[in-house]
């Protein structure tokens, strides 16, 4: 194989094939495919008595790239290393230089956006490897290892086999189940609003009765008869000018948060569609600058083409007199710069048939966002009119736009229980005009818990209490999730699971500060420190790993399994003793409290229901014949529920999948309609013909169709509802 001049190495073959295209003849462009080394999957691999020294290995599918990059190599090539500009890839860099064993130090690229002129400029100011990030980046990875090899054994042997903690993953399993928590301890209020419809000249509005608790039906009723005998007049009116800049350019975290509101994308979607716009995707460019970094700064040449896009798509009432310059929070790299298009030129319909759908609209976001941040501030006037009835006070708000500003581009989404903005227009009115009163009504409400953590509102509190990085947020929901500790219910709400809320009480109780919010906040800003050269990272595992160790060798013995195990009235009918609630692979069961002397056990909730549907496959398909051996036919159960598997196996491995039609037809194809399993466990509703029809609900089917378009119904607590119409 021919021996390069300049070798290019970065992450991912899409990255090798865009940057080749704007380097010479000179230079090969090669992927190493991700990280090369890291620590060995079956030991914890770190010395913890030398300085915790980490064990390396190069893992198997990479030795054949590490080989076919030695083999490009000669005594006189140059090695670029151009993997990301974050930690992580100033890691890759280390450990390609180390697997490969270069003794001369190979030159260090990075760059914002994979355009030619970031490229030619980035090889024209090489440096070398920053080992502080290096070290920030190894830091992180012993100190997960270290936690995660020392704490999860002791789950096993104390709660279930399979678990897993780690620094940031269970402490964000504390945030969902504690909010959980506060949810089932909410003890909803009664309240009443009363609202009158006051009619003016020039319009009429609604007004509310403030300063008075309003707490029951009686009282509500009580007030109506007292202000139908009053007379409504202005009594003030207070006018504001309210001025709304507009939010900053994208980070990582804002990103991900608004594409899960807007775009009800997962964190995980978010950053994989991002990185392929990163990449390239459109003529001979990537098309958005570097995804993961928690700066909102804009280079100079982007603000000036902003302030040109605008003009001549706007028109120069919405173009700043100067740039917007925003400041970056403490601690973000100065260097990096926000998630923004490399070119804004670029007009997001310009890119809508060349594109896949989630990138056009993530690039969209990013395009609108990146665009707004340079335009004028909104200005609307607010307005509240109190209008007096007797010894009442009441009061409308309003707001009357007069420049919509950035608005006409880009409006930040809400999360669930965020305030929203009044948009009412209220009539012209003068302090001491008198109102006519069209009707008064009073209307029952309830307080409200708080709102159930979505993807997007746990990364958003992850982040303000300073835990984990954005680039961290994606891998950690998905562990939590793959591991059972919660679940997304069908409004993508995060919900704990029965195993998360009794993994976190022991870690509550004995390991306090590995879910402590402030301990890990410190543990992450230590990190940080690493990174800018202010720490030594030895002295920081040190100063962790002596209590931690010391503290797992203790409750190692002091925790007894059926401590854990939660204690129930029923009674075990082979010996008389209590059962109580342990947890196995499948989830609940019950088990006699004098196990092992004792064996009984039982299943529980889903297992239970699980159980029966067992019961009744059984009975349904007792007689069943294996149509290859004729051997007669067992109900098994898997991942996915029960099926149907050969009792000659494993000489016969002829399986049939048990499929529950539940009588409806699908109204996509005309299929049935069969009841399914999710990798965890839950059922839904699809069509028998997928993939050729992907039609699914969560909701189970009425037999009924729709009387108003005949779609399908789904069947609610509240009735049925047609999936289409809405009815």
């Amino acid at each position: 194989m021919a021996i390069a001049k300049n070798l290019v190495i970065v992450e991912s073959p899409a990255k090798a094939k865009m940057i080749s295209k704007f380097l010479g003849h000179d230079y090969v462009v090669e992927a190493s495919m991700g990280h090369v080394r890291d620590l060995p999957k079956s030991i914890m691999g770190v010395d913890t008595e030398k300085n915790f020294t980490p064990k390396y290995i190069v893992s198997t599918d990479k030795k054949k790239v590490i080989l076919s990059l030695k083999s490009k190599i000669g005594a006189s090539t140059i090695i670029w290393m151009a993997t990301d500009e974050d930690r992580e890839g100033e890691a890759i860099s280390w450990h390609l230089k180390e697997a490969l064993g270069l003794k001369k130090e190979p030159k260090r690229i990075v760059f914002h956006e994979i355009t030619k002129p970031a490229i030619i400029e980035a090889v024209e100011n090489p440096r070398e490897i920053d080992m502080k990030l290096v070290d920030a980046q190894q830091a992180r990875r012993i100190l997960d290892r270290l936690v995660g090899y020392e704490l999860s054994p002791l789950l096993w042997r104390k709660i279930r086999y399979g678990l897993s903690a780690g620094r940031v993953q269970s402490v964000a399993v504390r945030l969902i189940v504690e909010r959980e928590r506060e949810i089932q301890a909410f003890k909803p209020e009664e309240y009443w609003k009363i609202c009158a419809l006051c009619e003016h000249k020039n319009g009429e509005f609604e007004s509310f009765l403030i300063e008075e608790k309003v707490g029951d039906e009686k009282t509500a009723k009580k007030i109506v008869a007292d202000l139908e005998k009053e007379d409504f007049t202005v009594q003030k009116i207070e006018k504001k000018e309210h001025h709304r800049t507009p939010p900053p350019p994208f980070t990582t975290s804002t990103l991900q948060q608004e594409a899960a509101r807007k775009l009800h994308m997962s964190v995980k979607r978010t950053m994989f569609v991002a990185q392929e716009l990163y990449e390239g995707g459109h003529g001979e460019h990537g098309l958005i600058t570097y995804m993961r970094t928690d700066s909102v700064k804009i280079s100079e040449l982007a603000l000036k083409q902003a302030q040109e896009v605008i003009e001549a798509d706007y028109g120069k009432k919405y173009v700043l007199s100067e740039a917007r310059r925003y400041k970056n929070k403490k601690g973000a790299q100065e260097a990096h710069e926000a998630v923004r298009p490399v070119n804004l030129s670029i007009r997001p319909d310009d890119l809508k048939d060349k594109i896949g759908r989630d990138h056009f609209r993530l690039y969209k976001l990013i395009w609108e966002r990146t665009i707004a941040s340079q335009m004028p501030t909104c200005i609307s006037d607010r307005t509240a009119i109190d209008v007096s009835a007797g010894k009442y006070l009441l009061r409308a708000n309003g707001q009357v736009m007069r420049f919509d500003g950035f608005m006409k581009v880009y409006i930040e989404g809400l999360d669930e229980g965020d305030e929203q903005d009044s948009e009412k227009i209220l009539p012209d009115v003068a302090e001491g005009d008198g109102l006519d009163v069209e009707k008064i009504e009073p209307t029952q409400h309830f307080t409200k818990p708080p709102a159930r953590y979505t993807e997007a509102s746990l990364v958003k509190k992850l982040e303000s209490l300073g835990i984990g990085r954005p680039s961290t947020y994606a891998p950690t929901i998905g562990t939590i999730v793959q591991r059972g500790y919660i679940v997304k219910n069908p409004e993508k709400q995060l919900v704990p699971e029965d195993i998360g809320n009794v993994v976190v009480d022991l870690l509550v109780e004995h390991f306090p500060n590995i879910v402590d919010y402030q301990f890990t906040a410190e543990m992450e800003d230590d990190l940080d420190k690493i990174a800018e050269g202010e720490k030594e990272w030895v002295p920081i595992l040190k100063a962790f790993y002596g209590p931690f160790h010391a503290l797992i060798e203790a409750k190692n013995k002091s925790i007894k399994k059926e401590d854990i195990a939660q204690e129930t009235d029923e009674i075990c009918e082979k010996c008389g003793a209590k059962m109580v609630i342990k947890f196995g692979r499948f989830g609940k069961f019950l088990s006699c409290s004098k196990y092992p002397t004792c064996k009984n056990a039982k299943p529980l909730g889903k297992n239970a229901a699980e159980q029966k549907e067992i019961e009744t496959a059984e009975k349904k398909f007792h007689d069943k014949k294996c149509t290859k051996c004729g051997a007669q036919m067992e109900v098994k159960v898997g991942r996915y529920g029960p099926f149907l598997a050969c009792s000659a196996y494993p000489k016969c491995k002829n399986i049939q999948k048990i499929v529950n039609m539940i009588g409806v037809k699908c109204p996509e194809c005309g299929g049935q309609v069969v009841e399914k399993r999710t990798k965890r466990g839950k059922t839904f509703y699809g069509c028998n013909k997928y993939p050729k029809c992907k039609f699914a609900s969560w909701d189970k089917l009425s037999k009924e169709p729709c009387p108003k378009c005949g779609w399908v119904m789904a069947e609610k607590k509240s009735g049925n509802v047609c999936l289409k119409c809405g009815m």
